[in-house]
């Protein structure tokens, strides 16, 4: 048996949008940088309405560990690719020190 002991963190992204093509756009960037990720599909409740979306979890696997830094890179990286493929303007990604709201809409505020 093999077993390993890491500093635990976990990121996550929040976006809506089609879980199928969000876990396309996941298992494509997945394979090509050499990663993991989780997929759950949500419904987001908010005022005056409802949507479909997906939360995208990263977390630091003791078998690969990686710093929260670069674990807080790659989830940006990942939450643009899924923004644009994904057909959205705005994502939220949650680490364990911040929360962040990232929008491309020309009236954010």
């Amino acid at each position: 048996m093999k077993s390993g002991i890491v500093p635990g963190w976990e990121i996550k992204i929040f976006i809506a949008g089609d879980a199928a093509i969000a876990r396309q756009i996941c298992r494509q960037w997945c394979f090509e940088v050499g990663a993991c990720v989780t997929v759950t599909p949500t419904n987001y409740i908010y005022t005056g309405g409802e949507e479909s979306g997906v939360i995208v979890g990263i977390i630091n696997y003791a078998r690969f560990p990686t710093p929260v830094e670069d674990g807080r890179a790659n989830a940006h990286v990942l939450a643009e690719r899924l923004r644009v493929g994904l057909c959205q303007h705005s994502y939220s990604i949650l680490t364990p020190d911040q929360s962040e709201w990232v929008s491309h809409r020309k009236d954010a505020a």
